[in-house]
């Protein structure tokens, strides 16, 4: 393992308060983090809006996206029982959990995922969300990894409620809200862009969030800006 891309990735979910704070942008770099330095194919975050009901708000890949959509239509799946439980469900083998999760368990196995781990997004008495880890091959998790993957859900965890209470004098959920309002815009772009410039959807993400960190701007404010034609996005926009 990386130490010194870990001890970093730690600084960067914890260095979040900030006035332009990208919770979109936050939420994929835990779950790419995720995948580059733990034993892990792919990684999805899920967190609850003011209603409880969980929303996909990050996935390492369009893939995995996708399954994680499935998983809350289905109402049944690990990341939904890490959320409701506040405890962490490791699977070794998805061929195994067929009774458990009828539904879940095909999807996975049709996306090429044989194994998961949901970890909970949990301070004391507060569950936020859960991070969801798929690997493709079956197995038992590293022991090793699985308390760091716990350890940065907390920090993002901890990270999320700090912004929350920053703003707790307006709404509590208003971040939380406005990025699914900004998830919106995004997989909108994600689409426009991808059959512009010929490319899948997760190659067409990495050319938007590319694009907001070079030129410093939030990914929500490229994506509309992208969409409705407002302003020039040289390199972009070509």
């Amino acid at each position: 393992m990386n130490q010194q891309l870990l001890a970093k990735t730690f600084v960067e979910l914890a260095d979040n308060l900030v006035a332009d704070f990208d919770l979109i942008d936050f939420l994929r770099l835990l779950t790419d983090r995720c995948v580059n330095m733990l034993d892990a194919s792919a990684a999805g975050v899920l967190l609850a809006d003011h209603d409880g009901k969980l929303r996909v708000m990050a996935a390492s890949d369009e893939q995995v996206r996708l399954l994680e959509l499935f998983q809350l239509q289905s109402d049944e799946g690990p990341c939904l029982e890490a959320f409701r439980t506040g405890t962490q469900v490791i699977v070794p083998d998805l061929t195994r959990e067929v009774d458990r999760w009828p539904r879940f368990a095909t999807a996975a196995h049709r996306s090429g995922f044989g194994a998961v781990q949901a970890l909970p997004m949990r301070l004391r008495d507060e569950t936020v969300g859960a991070l969801n880890l798929f690997r493709a091959a079956p197995g038992s998790f590293d022991p090793v990894g699985t308390p760091i993957a716990q350890a940065l859900a907390d920090v993002a965890t901890i990270s999320l409620l700090q912004q929350r209470s920053a703003h707790r004098s307006t709404v509590l959920n208003e971040q939380l809200q406005n990025a699914l309002n900004s998830r919106i815009l995004i997989e909108q772009a994600k689409g426009k862009l991808a059959e512009r410039q010929n490319v899948d959807m997760e190659r067409a993400f990495t050319t938007l969030r590319s694009y907001a960190r070079a030129h410093n701007r939030r990914l929500s404010d490229v994506a509309r800006a992208f969409i409705d034609g407002s302003e020039p996005l040289p390199g972009l926009a070509a």
